[in-house]
This record gives C-alpha cells, structure tokens and sequence, in this order.
C-alpha cells in the first residue's frame, strides 16, 4: 500500500487541475484499496458537500447529490472531522440514501474529511459491497491522501481553480507569520532565483510577435546548453571513465530529443514564456522519472533537473531587459534574502513576502529597519502563480491577500490611510526634545544598518546610534566587502550623525 500511496501522491502532485487530480485520487483510490466505489465530495459557499468525483456511483449524480453538515454520512464526517468507519453503513441512524447515485448495494463505508488549517474543505470516502470494517492501514492510507488534497484545493481556491465549483467570490487569505509591521497595497513581482526550476513565474506574451521571440529565444537557450555541454564532456573526457563520459551523451540525446522540443514549443504557442515552459516540461519529465519502479531509471530524474537548471540558466541569461518594477511592488518569493533588496529601487518597494522564514530572519530585521511590511513563512502560498497580481499584505497579523475582493480591498486600504495619518502624527514632535514630564532627559538613539535607517533616523530626531550592525553590508552582498569598501561605508555612519555618538558592534558575521 506504501507504494500505491507514492505512485498516487506523485501522480496528483503534477495533475494540471483540481478536476484531473481528484479524477485521479477517485480512480488510483478504488483500485488500491480494491473497493467498489470512492467518492469526493467538495464543500460549496454555503457550506454544503457536493460529489465532485466519484468511481464507482452514477456519473450523472456528480455536481447533484448535496447535503449539509446535519445530513447522510459524509455531512456526519465533515461535522465531526473525523474519519468514520462502519461495517453497515445502513444501520447508522445518519445513513441517507440518493437514489441517483446508485449506492443501495454497498454495504461498508469508510469517510475521512479533508482538512486544511483546522477547516473541513471536503470529504473522500470509499464504500465496498460485503460488510466489513477497514482495518487501520487502509485508514490511514485514506488520510494521507485526504492531506495531499488538502493542499491541492487549498491551492486551486488561490488561484481560481474552484470556480467552476461554486458562484460566490472567496476572497483568498494565506497566514504566515508578522516579519515587520504595517499594510501594504501593491502589484505582485516574482522573485525567481537563477536556475531555480520550481521558482519560475507564470508569465504570458504580449502578442503573437512576442511569442515568436520567446521560440527564437528557446531555441538559442537549447544550443547554448548543447555547446556547454559538449564543452565540459570534452574537459573531463581524460578523467571519465567510458560509462561516467556515456552520462555527457545522454545529456546532448535530451537536448535533442525533439518531442521535449515539441512540448516546450507547443506551451508557448499557447502563450506562456519560453522559462516557465521550459520548466513545467523538464519538472514533469522529471517527476516521471521519480515514479519509476527501476532504481537505476528513478535516479535519473537528478539529470533530468540538472540539464533543465542548465538550458534555465541560458534562458535567463538571454533575458537581458532590466525587469520593470511597478510601483508599490509586492516582492514575493521562496526565500528571500537580504541581498534582493538591493535589486529594486527603494521607492518602489511595498511590501515583501517570503515563503520561507520567521520573524527572526535577516530580511525581516532588516524590511523592520526600513519600514516595509512584511509576512514571512506564508508555505501555502502558490507564489509562481501570481506574478502581475494585486496584493494586500499585513504585516501586523501576518496574512497575505491575492486578489482581494470590493469588500477587503477598501477595508485594507481605510487601514493604510489611518497607517499615513498616524505617523504624520509623530512628525510634528520630531523636533521636541526627548524629555519626560519631571522634565528628565533621555538620549534617543536608534539601531542601523543601511543607509535608508541614516535618512529616516535623522528625519525622526534620532540623537545617534545606539548599535550600528557591522555584519549587515555583509548580508548584502554575495561576496565580502573589501576593507576599503566597509571604510567607506563605516565613515558614510559616522559623518552622517556627526558629532552624535555612533556605536558599532564587532563583527559577528
């Protein structure tokens, strides 16, 4: 059963759609159990269980039979959130027959709901003609997939791949966790690291003439990578053993392979990018490989991903336009890091959202410093699939909005008003002296490292620096700075707060 459980997790990882994915589930489902019947039932707007997929009942009864928290035993599942197991589901004081969908001779029944963050989305059940109880293997086996789906509905709500489920607009919220405070309202920017395969952003072509340049694009990537290749085979041929030098052929036979040309090709006629083609091809060519039975072919699923990181890389390089930050940019990506910020102008930064992380990360120290709201360890957040998009950010509860509805848009932006109006407030006491009412006297310094802190400190009436952090042009950069470097640096502190006291910390990189 461990087997099937990876074979259909795999299998459901690279489904294209909800739809596809819970035809799979149904269908692997029924056959590794071997049970009559399995069934998934999606909750609507109102709250209700409806068959979304089923093996074994009447087709004609998906997107018909429906029933509440308070009816039949899936709606019994969902209440409890938990999974039922009965030996005769008749004789439960629950049990509802539909005549439509054709169940009257299933006599067993198995319910697990399908949870995501403490919320019942669904239920996937599985229904057999003798009486039995599914022992706890079979349980479990149902729960594990029922997680796996939890997470691929939670992700089709985010990007609108529930709507042909129900009619209501669901305005779409990810938790993370609060990285610096404040709202931003702004236009969604992928961050994608070179090469990163699974960090790619969906992105569409202006036009056929774009689509074009995307194919000429492509093909340039691909010969680019042929010839590197080719080149680094030749340099290691002397150290290479005949079969280790055969993995240098089999690289330039992939390159070549004209039905991975033809599929790539085929995506972005439809209009997609030439990167993000490229790299939803090699991932699920890759996956395919992962699935295999043969520990030999399994393996070769790394080379599969080192060559499409390769052909990536030369794709990156020949997008030489500068990217074009809109403003207010919502930076989002799998791990940010310090060094990014440095990549887009400051008065266009927003708000950042970081899929990895905590509150303790350098990024979220440093977006504190510089005043940008930011939520990080947002996992759930399908971040490729929103490059372009409007997003809220809070950072004063750690929630991110994408697409936010009528509703919640004017709420967020009410919120960032009275944000504005507060801290125009507290520019008019800039220029009182630090003082308490006994009229004592307080120093007030305040912590840096950049020098966007210098500017705002010394527009807030800071008195001096009470820790400058000597490890933060470090961090922002992907090589040491040289001494002649953090000389310039340190002076550009020490002068901009002259003669206030600065007070640097050893470097503690």
């Amino acid at each position: 059963m461990l087997d099937s459980l990876r074979t259909i997790t795999q299998e459901v990882s690279v489904a294209p759609d909800l739809a596809t994915a819970m035809a799979i589930v149904v269908a692997r489902v029924s056959e590794s159990m071997a049970v009559k019947v399995c069934s998934l039932y999606l909750r609507d707007e109102r709250g209700h269980y409806t068959l979304r997929a089923t093996k074994g009942l009447n087709a004609a009864a998906i997107g018909n039979v429906t029933m509440t928290h308070n009816q039949g035993l899936v709606g019994y599942v969902a209440k409890r959130g938990e999974p039922i197991n009965l030996e005769n589901a008749e004789a439960h004081s629950r049990y509802l027959y539909f005549p439509e969908t054709g169940e009257e001779r299933f006599a067993s029944f198995l319910g697990v709901p399908i949870i995501h963050h403490k919320e019942v989305l669904g239920v996937l059940a599985v229904q057999q003609t003798l009486r039995r109880r599914f022992d706890e293997s079979e349980e479990a086996f149902l729960q594990t997939l029922s997680a796996q789906l939890a997470g691929i509905i939670a992700h089709a709500a985010a990007t609108g791949g529930l709507q042909q489920y129900t009619t209501e607009t669901v305005d779409i919220r990810f938790k993370g966790v609060a990285g610096a405070p404040g709202i931003a309202i702004g236009t969604a920017v992928v961050y994608s690291p070179a090469a990163d395969l699974a960090s790619v952003p969906v992105q569409r072509c202006a036009g056929v003439a774009s689509i074009e340049a995307e194919i000429r694009s492509f093909h340039q990537a691909m010969e680019m990578a042929r010839h590197d290749v080719a080149k680094l085979g030749e340099r290691l041929s002397d150290r290479l053993t005949q079969e280790e030098q055969a993995l240098f052929d089999a690289y330039g036979a992939m390159l070549d392979d004209t039905s991975i040309i033809g599929e790539v090709v085929a995506m972005i006629e439809t209009g997609l990018v030439a990167s993000y083609a490229w790299s939803q091809v090699i991932l699920q060519h890759a996956q395919t490989f992962a699935t295999m039975h043969d520990p030999y072919l399994s393996e070769r699923s790394a080379d599969v991903r080192d060559l499409g990181r390769r052909v990536l890389s030369c794709l990156q390089e020949s997008a030489t336009a500068a990217h074009d930050f809109p403003d207010d940019t919502i930076l989002l990506g799998e791990e940010l890091t310090a060094s990014v910020l440095g990549e887009i102008p400051r008065d266009k930064l927003a708000g950042l959202v970081s899929i990895q992380g905590s509150g303790n990360s350098h990024i979220a120290i440093l977006a504190r410093a510089m005043g940008i709201p930011t939520v990080m360890g947002a996992v759930d957040l399908p971040f490729t699939q929103f490059d372009g998009s409007q997003v809220i950010v809070d950072g004063y509860r750690g929630s991110v909005y994408v697409n936010p509805g009528v509703k919640v848009l004017a709420e967020f932006k009410a919120l960032l008003r009275e944000d504005q109006a507060m801290s125009r407030s507290y520019e008019s006491l800039r220029d009182l002296a630090c003082e308490t009412r006994d009229h004592h006297r307080v120093s007030l310094w305040v912590n840096t490292g950049l020098m966007a802190d210098v500017t705002r400190s010394i527009e807030r009436g800071a008195e001096g620096v009470g820790l400058y952090r000597t490890e933060v042009p470090f961090l922002l950069r992907d090589s040491f700075p040289t001494e002649a470097e953090q000389t310039a640096i340190y002076r550009e502190q020490l002068e901009a707060f002259a003669p206030h006291t600065v007070t640097m910390r050893t470097l503690d990189i």
